[in-house]
């Protein structure tokens, strides 16, 4: 008995004396809510607010506190409604899943240029883009009530290429199948609608219409 409570002894010892020369080995990386002091303490995206791991108000995401642009604290994204257009029900968002390091999404094609098949001038300022423009529209509920016009985000391919884009628009996932919106239906909830130049960075057919993705905040 003696023996084991001596190496037990021996053992907090060591630990303590490892803890107190190195603590930044003993330093734990805390996700949603957890302890920190320190911006390093928060893993990702994540900054130490009020002694708590939390969303970066800066970056916009909604990792932690959900949201409307993120959903519920979950993965999930119900449906708020449907809507008919042209005879066929589509379900509408109001949210979209949660933005995180590696966001999945479906990138999608758009021609940000007067007359194109994006309808009417984009969201954020009101005008038309060249296609040639690194450019993006996002599905309503990470659009964020234009929270995030202006951004860059990361776009990463299942073949390894990524690119950095800006937020330019919405992708509608209210309302659709009218002038403003070129007859469209209402967008998916997990849209990344990219221009040509998104498409080409990436090294991807834009004839394939719909691709994997993942994305995030740049």
């Amino acid at each position: 008995m003696a023996k084991l409570v001596s190496e037990s002894h021996i053992l907090f010892l060591l630990c303590s004396i490892i803890t107190i020369s190195f603590p930044h080995l003993t330093r734990a990386i805390s996700s949603c809510d957890g302890p920190c002091k320190t911006l390093d303490d928060c893993e990702g995206q994540l900054i130490c607010i009020k002694g708590n791991c939390n969303d970066d108000p800066d970056v916009g995401t909604h990792i932690c506190t959900g949201g409307s642009g993120g959903g519920s604290s979950s993965d999930e994204c119900q449906p708020s409604g449907t809507f008919d257009c042209d005879g066929e029900t589509f379900p509408i968002y109001s949210c979209s899943p949660p933005v995180t390091l590696l966001t999945r999404a479906e990138l999608t094609n758009n021609d940000f240029s007067e007359g194109g098949d994006g309808g009417g001038a984009s969201s954020c300022d009101g005008k038309f883009h060249k296609n040639s423009e690194l450019i993006v529209a996002l599905s309503t509920g990470w659009f964020d009530g234009g929270s995030r016009c202006g951004k860059m985000i990361r776009i990463t391919a299942s073949n390894g290429r990524r690119v950095k884009a800006k937020v330019v628009d919405e992708c509608d996932s209210m309302r659709g199948c009218d002038e403003e919106h070129a007859g469209q239906p209402p967008c998916r909830n997990n849209v990344v609608d990219g221009s040509d130049a998104v498409w080409s960075a990436l090294g991807l057919n834009k004839d394939l219409g719909i691709v994997d993705v993942t994305w995030s905040m740049a």
